[in-house]
């Protein structure tokens, strides 16, 4: 996949975020940026993330590091947690971008992006699918083992210092 100059990241910034979290760090997304053109040629990186507006310090940083920030309406839900499901943006983009891409890098745990995951397999346009933590994705992602890369293995060239 290296050979491919024109890769595009896919990137569930809920997913990738709570995940890392649960296994005990904070991710550099810079470092993840660089980390993705490197490894697999990714020339664009869109990340879907909730908008909350005291987060525009990091929304800015993020887009200085290289990534296109593609915004969901957040709720607050009655228990205090804000709620940004980035799901149906996240298929949305992917096939808007369809034809610009070679290969798609998709990085979540969900089982929701299955379907376009296996669409993407079908049509030969599918890179990598990035599991942020080995031990806790959805089941339904499984089948697509010759494809995964974990990100438990990459602490050390990809935490936040």
């Amino acid at each position: 996949m290296k050979n491919n100059i024109n890769n595009y990241a896919f990137i569930d910034s809920q997913n990738l975020n709570l995940a890392i979290r649960e296994l005990g760090w904070k991710l550099d997304f810079r470092r993840f940026r660089q980390y993705l053109v490197d490894k697999y040629s990714v020339a664009k990186a869109f990340i879907f993330i909730g908008y909350i507006p005291t987060n525009e310090s990091l929304y800015t940083s993020l887009q200085e590091y290289g990534y296109i920030l593609i915004f969901k309406p957040t709720l607050s839900l009655p228990d205090g947690r804000i709620k940004g499901n980035i799901d149906a943006e996240l298929v949305l983009y992917a096939m808007i971008e369809y034809p610009n891409y070679d290969k798609a890098v998709i990085v979540t745990g969900d089982g929701d992006f299955h379907c376009l995951i296996e669409y993407l397999r079908k049509q030969d346009k599918i890179g990598k699918l990035i599991i942020p933590n080995r031990d806790k994705f959805s089941s339904l992602l499984r089948k697509f083992a010759t494809i995964m890369v974990f990100m438990n293995d990459l602490r050390e060239k990809l935490e936040y210092k």
